[in-house]
C-alpha cells in the first residue's frame, strides 16, 4: 500500500537522517569527556525529534508542488481556473482562514490535496482528472473537504503528535540499546557495536508503530473533514463527491510525499489497515449519511 502520508514520508526520511546524525555524534561526545545520561539523551530526543517534525511540516508546501508538479494559478488562464480560485477563495473566508494557494496538477486519477505551514499559508491542489470526471457540484465539495482540513489544522496536530512519537522512538531505541548492549553483547564502557545495531533495529520497529498512531489520526480526520465539507459544500454534494471516487477505477496514486492528504485513499485489508491514511470510502459515505460525523 503506498498511502503514506505526505507529512510521514517526509518526517520519516529526515527522522533516519537525524538518528544516523545522533549516532556519528555519540561516540564523539563520550571522547569528548560526555557522559550521555538518560536526561542528557531525553534533551537530545526531544530537539531532533521535534525538529524533525517541523522541518518536515515547513517543506511540506514546496514538497507537495514539487513531487505532483503542481501549477499554482497566479492569474487565472481560463473560467475553470478562475471558478477554481474564486470557490476556494468563498470558502476559506467562510472558514475563517487566509486564502490558500490553488494549484492544479496533471493526473489522470481524480484526486485533491491540501496542505501547507499553518491555516494561513496552505496550499489545496485538484487533479485534472478530478476537474474531467466530477460535476461542478462534486468538485465544491471536494474543494470544502480540503479547505476543511486547513480550517482544522490537520498538519500542525499531526505535526505535534510527530513530534512526540518521533521523540519516543529516538529516546527508547536508546534507553533499549543500552541495557541490550549490557545485558546481551557484554560491553562494559562506552557503547559497543551491539548498541548501534541494536538502535537502528529499533528505530525502525518503533517507527512502524508511531506511523500506526499517526496513521489512525489521520482516518479520524477525514471523518472531520468530510463534515466541514458537509457543512462548506453541503450535505448531499459531499456525498455525491464520495460516490464518485467510489466509481474511479485504478489505485489513487498520487507521489508517497503528499499520499496521505489526498481526498481518495487506498483500502487494505488486515495489517495493511494500521497503516492506512483514509478509511475506506464506504465508511466516510455511511458516516455523513447517518448524520455521524
Amino acid at each position: 500500500m503506498r498511502r503514506i502520508v505526505l507529512f510521514l514520508a517526509t518526517n520519516m526520511a529526515v527522522l533516519l537522517v537525524l538518528g544516523v546524525v545522533m549516532n556519528l555524534l555519540e561516540p564523539w561526545l563520550i571522547r569528548q569527556g560526555i557522559d550521555l545520561n538518560h536526561a542528557f539523551i531525553l534533551g537530545f530526543a526531544v530537539i531532533f525529534g521535534m525538529g524533525g517534525a517541523f522541518i518536515s511540516l515547513l517543506m511540506s508546501k514546496k514538497i507537495a508542488l514539487m513531487s505532483t508538479r503542481a501549477q499554482v494559478i497566479e492569474k487565472p488562464r481560463n473560467a475553470t481556473e478562475k471558478w477554481l480560485v474564486d470557490t476556494v477563495a468563498r470558502q476559506a473566508k467562510e472558514a475563517g482562514i487566509g486564502m490558500p494557494d490553488v494549484a492544479v496538477y496533471d493526473a489522470p486519477e481524480p484526486n485533491a490535496f491540501a496542505t501547507g505551514a499553518s491555516r494561513n499559508n496552505a496550499l489545496v491542489a485538484v487533479s485534472s482528472g478530478l476537474l474531467h470526471h466530477m460535476q461542478t457540484n462534486e468538485v465544491e465539495a471536494v474543494l470544502a473537504h480540503e479547505v476543511s482540513h486547513v480550517a482544522n489544522g490537520d498538519m500542525v496536530t499531526m505535526t505535534l503528535l510527530q513530534g512526540v512519537l518521533n521523540t519516543f522512538v529516538l529516546l527508547l531505541s536508546r534507553v533499549l540499546g543500552q541495557i541490550i548492549d549490557r545485558v546481551v553483547f557484554r560491553s562494559e564502557r562506552g557503547y559497543g557495536p551491539g548498541y548501534f545495531v541494536t538502535v537502528i533495529v529499533l528505530q525502525i520497529v518503533l517507527g512502524i508503530l508511531a506511523s500506526m498512531i499517526t496513521m489512525a489520526f489521520s482516518r479520524w480526520r477525514e471523518f472531520r473533514a468530510d463534515a466541514g465539507g458537509a457543512q462548506l459544500a453541503g450535505r448531499h454534494n459531499m456525498i455525491a463527491a464520495l460516490k464518485r471516487l467510489g466509481q474511479a477505477r485504478g489505485p489513487a496514486q498520487l507521489p508517497e510525499s503528499v499520499e496521505a492528504f489526498g481526498i481518495r485513499g487506498r483500502v487494505g485489508q488486515g495489517l495493511k489497515r494500521l497503516l492506512m491514511s483514509h478509511p475506506p470510502l464506504e465508511e466516510r459515505i455511511r458516516a455523513l449519511s447517518q448524520g455521524a460525523v
